[in-house]
């Protein structure tokens, strides 16, 4: 026993110190193995999902397509396909091993896969073509997707470009973004970069090159307590004069960018290329950064069809994205028919408390303390209201108003990544960052990523399949219809 303990506990150390996510992936497949993790994977029955209907799918899915039968597997899948169909994404789940899941689970996964590509491989005098667009419509559709979220977090906001490097190795970004605050400036690099392009512009050296004198200080009596002239000349280099759709057109990648308004009975504005699509990218991403006293608000902007730059929602100018629209699902579910989120949160008012853990409380003490945190929530947002009907002031109505909407807003996802809550690491919040403190946050990024990738694919392999079949499928419809298709509307279905 002392050996096993001894054993497990290297391994440990081992995933903890690995420097690349290969060894980190090693280390958890040998911890798996010893610990007794891959017995557990192995075994169907589990109290956790519905194996049996699980078991059962898998079973008929195999059965017609061993007969070659089309218009059975799409029955099949029509019957009732979602992202947690006898609760295989149960994050109780996840805790049982450090890397995959049942067995059971990962068949159904890859056996849905397959039948997607028999379907899309039809012979079509048994399933024609406008029957085969309308499947993939209808269940891409019906299956819903993913949506990566960036937080805000001022200096604290590097941090997303280890979570964003890590998933664009491994080709897991999803193609619906936002970004609020200093999560908009990452947001946007992912939107107006290729792959390539991005594998340069997230490391540590051009990070700290672009943004190594972001905070200026201006002094009291301004407009701000920072000047925003180096933060601008640093976003101009970045994005230049790009729209959202013309960043879309080039990428493919839905990128939203939430702003706040800088005055009352005003709802924060998501951007993107579906709502504002001749919005400049720089000037909003500039709004989102600008938190309140640090940086002055932003007149937005927007390009004409000759190229004429204009104002943009005129007498109007807007700031801190994070303020009321830190992680806009509702909003993003509306928009792009998102279901599930993956949160990149450095938020420094929501992370000291929050946990990465995967799993709801269950037990007496875990379920009190939520009910007890939901409560003052609620008593909190109850006293601001009544405060805020007392108050005539229009300055102090504003600042109670988004004071506000900081403490009703919801601060996870689905699957959450944190960074390490290190003293540290809230010191380099408003400070002008150094090569050292970037490259430790992007560092600090990749690996607080690592224990998620396999679940991120896990989740999102089904709804990849379907938008990559459906792709191929319109682009087959344009060109026998003799229509030249851009890159834009071939990813319109993405």
């Amino acid at each position: 026993m002392a050996l096993f303990n001894s054993a497990l506990g290297r391994l440990e150390q081992d995933i903890k110190h690995a420097t690349s996510y290969q060894e980190y992936r090693e280390a958890s497949l040998a911890h798996d193995a010893l610990s007794g993790a891959d017995e557990w994977k192995a075994k169907d029955p589990c109290r956790d999902y519905d194996y049996r209907l699980i078991r059962k799918r898998v079973q008929r899915l195999q059965l017609a397509r061993g007969k070659g039968d089309s218009l059975a597997l799409m029955s099949i899948l029509h019957e009732g396909l979602h992202g947690n169909l006898g609760n295989i994404a149960n994050p109780v789940l996840q805790e049982k091993c450090k890397v995959g899941t049942k067995a059971l689970i990962e068949t159904f996964i890859n056996e849905v896969k397959l039948t997607l590509e028999h379907i899309y491989h039809a012979d079509e005098s048994e399933v024609d073509f406008y029957e085969k667009l309308s499947f993939f419509e209808e269940t891409a559709h019906a299956f819903g997707r993913s949506c990566l979220m960036l937080s805000g977090g001022a200096g604290l906001g590097f941090f997303h470009c280890g979570v964003v490097k890590s998933l664009n190795e491994k080709g897991l970004i999803p193609t619906v973004i936002s970004g609020a605050s200093a999560g908009s400036i990452i947001a946007a690099m992912i939107g107006t970069r290729t792959h390539d392009e991005l594998l340069e512009a997230l490391s540590p050296e051009f990070i700290f090159e672009t943004f190594q004198n972001w905070r200026h200080w201006a002094g009291f009596g301004k407009k701000s307590l920072f000047d925003s002239q180096a933060l601008e000349n640093a976003l101009i280099n970045l994005f230049d004069v790009m729209t959202f759709e013309e960043a879309f057109e080039k990428t493919g990648r839905h990128v939203t960018v939430s702003v706040s308004p800088a005055d009352l009975h005003q709802h924060s504005r998501l951007l993107n290329a579906k709502t504002s699509p001749n919005a400049i990218i720089t000037q909003a991403v500039r709004a989102s950064c600008a938190v309140p006293v640090i940086f002055s608000p932003v007149q937005l902007r927007a390009k004409t069809a000759t190229g004429d730059i204009i104002p943009y929602i005129p007498n109007r100018r807007f700031a801190d994205g994070s303020l009321m629209a830190d992680l806009p699902f509702d909003r993003l579910s509306r928009l792009y028919g998102v279901n599930h989120s993956i949160v990149s949160q450095t938020n420094p008012l929501a992370v000291p408390f929050l946990s990465s853990s995967r799993t709801h409380a269950s037990s007496l003490t875990g379920l009190a303390w939520r009910h007890m945190g939901q409560l003052a929530k609620s008593n909190s947002i109850f006293a601001i209201d009544l405060v805020e009907r007392l108050v005539d002031h229009k300055g102090a109505k504003l600042a109670i108003h988004k004071v506000r909407s900081i403490i009703d807003q919801q601060y996870v996802g689905n699957i959450n990544i944190l960074p390490d809550k290190q003293l540290r690491n809230l010191a380099q919040v408003l400070a002008n960052p150094t090569l050292e403190s970037i490259t430790h946050l992007i560092r600090s990024g990749e690996r607080a990523t690592w224990p998620h990738i396999d679940v991120i694919e896990r989740n999102t392999k089904i709804s990849e399949t379907l938008r990559y079949y459906l792709a191929r499928l319109k682009r087959r419809e344009a060109k026998e219809f003799g229509h030249t298709q851009s890159w834009a509307d071939e990813q319109a279905v993405s």
